[in-house]
Parts: C-alpha cells; sequence; structure tokens
C-alpha cells in the first residue's frame, strides 16, 4: 500500500451544471446530495481507504487552492499541485507523476477525476485493487471500462478485444457517439463506457509521456531538479502556459500499443450534466426529481428542480425541463438541450463581462 498513489484531477470548471457549478465554486466542490461531503470529498474519503494519505495528490487551479484546504484538512498544502493555467488532462498528469518519480522510484499510481459518483464502493475498491496489482507486475496502461446499461451520447466508448476474463487489450477508443451509433455499440455487448480512471506503473506512464507526448515531457524534463523542492511552484507558473492543451486519451492512450481495459460495474456515474444528475437520483411516481428544495407538481413529469435552501416550487404542465436557481441566476432549460448550457454560459459570460459565470 506504501507504493500506491493516487492523482485526483480537480480543475475543471462544470461549466454544463452551471448555474449551481460557477468559476468560483465548481461542481466537484459542491454537496449535490445534501450528505454534508462535496464530490471531491467523497472522491478522497473512497481512495484513502487504498492510497496512504500522504501520497495523495490534487492537481487543481490555483484559485481553489483555499477550497481544497477547506475541504480537505487531512492533507498537507504541498500535496496540492497548483496549474496557473488550465491546459487539459496530460499535463495535469505529467505534473503530478514528475513529483512523484522525484519522492520514490517505483510506485503504482491512479489517476482518477473529482466529479464522480460511484454507488457500489466495495465493488470499486475490490476493482482498484485488481488493476494495482496488475499495473504493477506488467508494462501496461490501464483505463476501467463500465459496462453500459443504457445507450448513452454524453461518454466515450472503448472497443474490448476477445478474452476470458475482466483484463483485456483495448480495440478502439470512440468519441461521444450519435444516438444510432450509441444503440449499436449497447448491443453488441463489446462496448464499455470509457470512466477517465486510469492506473499504471511509474515507469510505464514515464515511457509513454516520452514516446507518445515528447512535446509535454521535454517541458517537464527541463525542470526535474525543481520537483518537490521550494523551487517547484516558481518553475511551474513559468513553464505551464507553453504546455500543448491536450487530453491525457488524446495524447497517449488513444495511440499507445499497452493499453488494457478492466470490465467493470460499481455504479459508476459521471457527474458531468444535469441529465446525469437526473439519470441517478430518486423520482417520485412521475419521473420528477427534486433536490434541496421542496415541490410540488401538477400534471408534470420527467423534471429536474433544484433551488437553494427552503424554496418551495411549484409547477404545472412542464416535461422534461431543467429548473434550478443558485444565487443571482435562474434557468430554465428542457433536459434534452443540456448540451446548449455551455453556448449559454458563453453567452452570457461576453453579454455580462463574466458576471454570472
Amino acid at each position: 500500500m506504501e507504493q500506491n498513489y493516487c492523482i485526483i484531477m480537480a480543475g475543471g470548471v462544470g461549466s454544463r451544471f452551471w448555474p449551481f457549478s460557477r468559476n468560483d465554486r465548481p461542481k466537484q466542490f459542491l454537496d449535490f446530495f445534501g450528505t454534508g461531503r462535496s464530490l471531491l470529498q467523497m472522491t478522497y474519503d473512497r481512495l484513502h481507504k487504498l492510497v496512504p494519505a500522504e501520497n495523495i495528490l490534487i492537481v487543481s487551479n490555483v484559485i481553489y487552492k483555499d477550497l481544497i484546504l477547506e475541504q480537505l484538512p487531512e492533507i498537507k498544502e504541498n500535496q496540492i499541485l497548483l496549474e496557473p493555467k488550465r491546459r487539459n488532462t496530460a499535463p495535469c498528469i505529467a505534473y503530478a507523476v514528475n513529483r512523484i518519480k522525484a519522492i520514490t522510484p517505483k510506485a503504482n499510481i491512479i489517476v482518477a477525476p473529482s466529479d464522480h459518483l460511484i454507488m457500489k464502493e466495495n465493488d470499486f475498491l475490490e476493482t482498484i485493487k485488481v488493476g494495482f496489482d496488475f499495473v504493477e507486475k506488467n508494462d501496461c496502461l490501464l483505463t476501467l471500462g463500465i459496462k453500459p446499461s443504457r445507450p448513452e451520447t454524453g461518454y466515450g466508448y472503448i472497443q474490448i478485444d476477445e478474452g476470458e476474463t475482466n483484463l483485456r487489450r483495448v480495440k478502439t477508443f470512440t468519441e461521444k457517439p450519435n444516438a444510432d451509433l450509441a444503440q449499436i455499440f449497447f448491443e453488441t455487448g463489446e462496448f464499455f463506457w470509457n470512466s477517465g480512471i486510469f492506473l499504471w506503473n511509474l515507469q510505464t506512464i514515464d515511457n509513454a509521456f516520452d514516446l507518445l507526448l515528447p512535446e509535454v515531457a521535454t517541458k517537464f524534463n527541463s525542470g526535474k531538479e525543481f520537483f518537490n523542492t521550494d523551487k517547484e511552484q516558481e518553475f511551474i507558473d513559468e513553464m505551464y502556459a507553453s504546455c500543448p492543451n491536450i487530453s491525457i486519451d488524446y495524447g497517449i492512450m488513444e495511440k499507445a500499443s499497452n493499453v488494457h481495459v478492466l470490465c467493470s460495474d460499481f455504479g459508476w456515474t459521471d457527474l458531468g450534466t444535469w441529465g446525469s444528475l437526473y439519470e441517478m437520483s430518486p423520482k417520485d411516481e412521475h419521473e420528477n426529481v427534486t433536490l434541496k428544495c421542496k415541490t410540488v407538481f401538477y400534471e408534470s413529469e420527467e423534471n429536474i428542480v433544484a433551488l437553494p435552501g427552503d424554496k418551495l416550487a411549484v409547477i404545472h404542465d412542464l416535461k422534461g425541463y431543467i429548473v434550478a436557481e443558485s444565487d443571482n441566476v435562474l434557468l430554465i432549460c428542457k433536459l434534452e438541450d443540456e448540451q446548449k448550457i455551455r453556448q449559454y454560459v458563453n453567452d452570457i459570460n461576453v453579454k455580462f463581462d463574466g458576471k454570472y459565470s
């Protein structure tokens, strides 16, 4: 267990969850379900069962440092790796990998987003144990594939190779499909949702960066003597903006020849949109979801209503809508049009100079 390390990615804005998720307090810092724990805290709690507290690194934007320290008092300040600019997941992971490399020459690493929901935690922990054991013994990049429960257009897919065990070679990665293709993927049984959770050993991922993303590896290697020292942040602040903006999926996982998938089923949801929150939330007899407020519905169905505090919403003759209020913003939008929310936010930023973002 002492060689297990964890990288939690917590720098996203979550604009598709606007207006609950805002620039100053994105979705990973929110308690969506009234449990008293945010998505970030739940992620930390879950992974701490397999990784020592001192081996957990949180990578985030510099503006969220105080929020992270407030929500995770268990960790030390130097366990928060601060990105001065957002540069997608490949530089984010490269930063954390180089920090770990400066601490130890040998480590097994799990990389996890901070905004996922896991319903079957014991199954998740057993899956991660299998994954850690596999990457410790094999020169492989491992991703967790989730058995699909429906033809979902909001997730990427992994096509698995033939085999008898849950550990398979990856045949193809596919970006978010249209509805017809998602239906085909669901029916074949060969395709799993791409969870965005990865495991590998330190040497394997370090080699992968050198081979497949040398433009990123070179940037970090140029300051290798600064990692895990008091000069690290200064180096990152000067270098980071010049890093390519590229995802780990596109930069490494889709190109590497040693990628495997661990086929899994542990009640996983990527809480990326109002639709995903609607899908996993308890519903009334008319398929309405109520979060953090009181509601009375008349001739209404398949809505999600989220209002602050003790507010009451009276909804009449509405079907398939998001009704969400947070601070100074009220959003009323068709659930099927939720992908437009990001554009709404962009338009509002231009019109009101970022006041409501």
